[in-house]
């Protein structure tokens, strides 16, 4: 029986054998060795968005918010962490990997329940704090994985349709880090349109903080007010408003307007924007080369913007209806300068029911006036005016851009708006929709380098060393 069993083992089929299970176990082992040093990558590296509209992705501007972090930020969260949306989990560990400044701490309120009631907060919640400002600002997990109202209404449920990870993270940084804050006031009186939410959003992710006015019952401009805004209005001003506005913006102040659709004629108003070298063109632009298919009241604007005014628009895609148009005329002094960042092609008409009069008309431009004070000689102490107007309501009507999420309106709305400040740029993130397109996988997430080279990089070795064996034979 013995000398069976040895001569079993030296048959070739058991030589054979014991060669296939000792290649496998070099292939694990080999593939153990090789998970280890991927384990050691950064996770930004060792890992892959296939997750549908690229949830995980994070933009340039994020990445450059965090380049450029100087102060040590935490990331606090009260979340049972096994529990929580995967989603969520995956992003904050990419997102925190892109930066040695960020650190992340976990903190189940289950067995430590006094943590919610020490930090004022309740659970799924995420504190962002830094120690060198003092400042924290705190993210519930419904900020980051937004539902959608409109449908809990209509049908008594709702689920989450917008991831808003990257810029809830990259606002609340860019929020306790900075020492710099800006203050907005938009005027109320002459019925004025409202910020849609998506519009109020990215105020608040600028750290922008907004209040209203009155011109008509205050008989000025508040002190404190770094940009006065006016949002469509469907009245012309007063002439103690407008005589408020033009002193306003020759001590080097910042007015942003845009058009709204009056019924009656707006002298005042007119009279503002003429002194800044802009008049508005009768009627509605329609353009026959820069059309939404075939319908020539609906404009995708050339946009000439340069500097600030252009930072991060990819496509330049925008899109504006109905929209009224400006000519650009002799401002009132040398000294200002009036430049177009949104124009028709030279293919449009102003249209009216008299007549259609052709031309190339300015759908944006801005006005820039360097203000020094007469008791002064000192350059550094001047100021720079600056009056910018767009022409049309549509720009940031929700019905556009909620409904075309890919165009930019917002972001270079937002562009507009921060450049009348020296030290902010827009950092304002959209949200990234949840919507399942057609032929992708819904929520994918996150694979690994090792998921994507493993399997291939076994059958590889394995085969290798089979022909190894054959060649020596």
């Amino acid at each position: 029986m013995l000398e069976k069993i040895k001569k079993s083992f030296r048959s070739a089929s058991s030589k054979n054998g014991s060669y296939s299970v000792g290649m496998i176990a070099l292939v694990i082992c080999m593939v153990i060795v090789v998970n280890l040093i991927v384990g050691q990558l950064p996770e930004n590296v060792k890992s892959i968005d296939i997750s549908d509209n690229n949830i995980y992705g994070v933009s340039k501007t994020s990445k450059k918010v965090l380049n450029k972090l100087d102060k040590k930020v935490t990331f606090k969260i009260y979340a049972e962490k096994d529990s929580t949306d995967t989603r969520i989990k995956s992003f904050i560990k990419k997102y925190t990997a892109l930066s040695d400044k960020l650190s992340v701490t976990w903190i189940d309120p289950v067995l430590h329940p006094a943590a919610l009631t020490k930090a004022g907060v309740e659970k799924d919640t995420i504190v962002i704090s830094c120690k060198d400002t003092g400042k924290t600002k705190s993210l519930s997990f419904d900020d980051i994985l937004v539902s959608d109202s409109y449908s809990y209404y209509t049908t008594g449920s709702s689920s989450a349709s917008e991831f808003d990870g990257e810029g809830q993270f990259t606002s609340a940084i860019n929020s306790v880090t900075s020492e710099q804050t800006e203050k907005m006031y938009y005027t109320t009186g002459h019925g004025e349109a409202t910020f849609s939410d998506s519009v109020t959003k990215l105020f608040s992710k600028n750290n922008l903080t907004t209040d209203e006015v009155n011109l008509m019952m205050t008989g000025e401009i508040p002190d404190d007010c770094d940009l006065l805004f006016m949002d469509a209005p469907s009245k012309d001003i007063s002439d103690d408003e407008k005589t408020l506005l033009l002193n306003y913006l020759k001590k080097g102040g910042k007015v942003f307007i845009i058009l709204g659709d009056p019924e009656d004629e707006t002298p005042n108003l007119d009279e503002v924007l003429k002194e800044y070298g802009m008049q508005e063109a009768d009627g509605y632009i329609a353009d026959m080369q820069r059309s939404y298919q075939g319908n020539y009241y609906y404009i995708f604007p050339e946009i000439t913007a340069t500097d600030d005014l252009a930072n991060n628009l990819e496509s330049e895609m925008v899109l504006m209806i109905n929209a009224h148009g400006l000519t650009t005329t002799d401002p009132a002094r040398d000294t200002i300068t009036t430049t177009a960042f949104m124009q028709t092609s030279d293919n449009s008409y102003a249209v009216t029911e008299d007549k259609q009069e052709e031309g190339t008309y300015t759908l944006g431009a801005v006005a820039t006036e360097q203000i020094t004070s007469d008791d002064s000689s000192d350059s550094s102490s001047s100021k720079t005016s600056r009056l910018t107007v767009i022409s049309s309501e549509s720009m940031i009507n929700s019905q556009i851009t909620d409904t075309y999420t890919t165009l930019e309106n917002l972001d270079l709305f937002m562009n507009a708006v921060t450049a009348n400040f020296d030290k902010t740029k827009n950092i304002a993130i959209k949200a990234k929709s949840l919507e399942v397109s057609n032929n992708t996988m819904q929520h994918a997430g996150i694979i690994s380098i090792l998921t994507i080279f493993g399997i291939p990089l076994v059958i590889l070795i394995y085969g290798f060393m089979r022909w190894w064996k054959r060649r020596k034979v």
